[in-house]
């Protein structure tokens, strides 16, 4: 009788730390379920909507973040080089290329909570596209790291992983049609700090 309960308890155990593993692992990752990638961009288009699945709900009520509806805009993270290296604020990168039409979007530098990397300056570690430099063919090269940089410089500090969070406001993209045509910028690995 004492074997069958203790073999019980061990069971129970190991469902419910198992299936709470499985769903903090499920809510944790970037390439989840409803996940869509752009290059080394990853955005849950229906985050916002009530379409949106399960996990999505949940990711939105454990980070406690402003979801953006379909008609108000989309969110990409980064969370990997051009190369498939993990990003850290101890290297220095270039994000170079076009970004998708949209009235506005911004663009930063985010810690493991998807929050802003503080950078112990009063500078952000924020760009938005009315500030950004521009390519004659309508491009943009972004230099990211500690030292300053000619041109549009993302300012980062510290060490320890980072992701990069674009987000674009009022496009036409976050529609489901718009998606299947879309190219995002490259993230680029310059060096890093020794």
């Amino acid at each position: 009788m004492l074997k069958n309960a203790f073999l019980m308890l061990i069971s129970l155990a190991i469902a419910i730390g198992g299936g709470g593993a499985s769903v903090w692992y499920a809510l944790k990752i970037q390439d989840g379920v409803g996940a869509i990638r752009i290059g080394q961009w990853t955005a849950f288009p229906d985050i916002g909507t009530p379409a949106a699945d399960p996990y999505s709900k949940a990711r939105v009520a454990r980070e406690g973040v402003l979801a953006l509806g379909r008609a108000e805009g989309l969110s990409f993270v980064a969370e990997k080089d051009a190369a498939g290296d993990q990003l850290k604020r101890e290297c220095t990168y270039r994000i170079e290329g076009g970004f998708p039409t949209a009235r506005f979007w911004t663009l930063y530098a985010a810690d493991q909570s998807l929050g802003v990397v503080e950078t112990g300056k009063s500078r952000l570690a924020a760009l938005q596209s009315y500030e950004v430099l521009r390519q004659p063919d309508n491009s943009v090269i972004i230099s990211v790291g500690h030292h300053p940089m000619p041109g549009n410089w993302l300012l980062t500090d510290g060490s320890g992983r980072m992701y990069f969070v674009l987000t674009l406001y009022d496009t036409p993209i976050a529609s489901s049609t718009g998606l299947s045509d879309v190219s995002l910028p490259r993230i680029v690995k310059a060096g890093c700090d020794a």
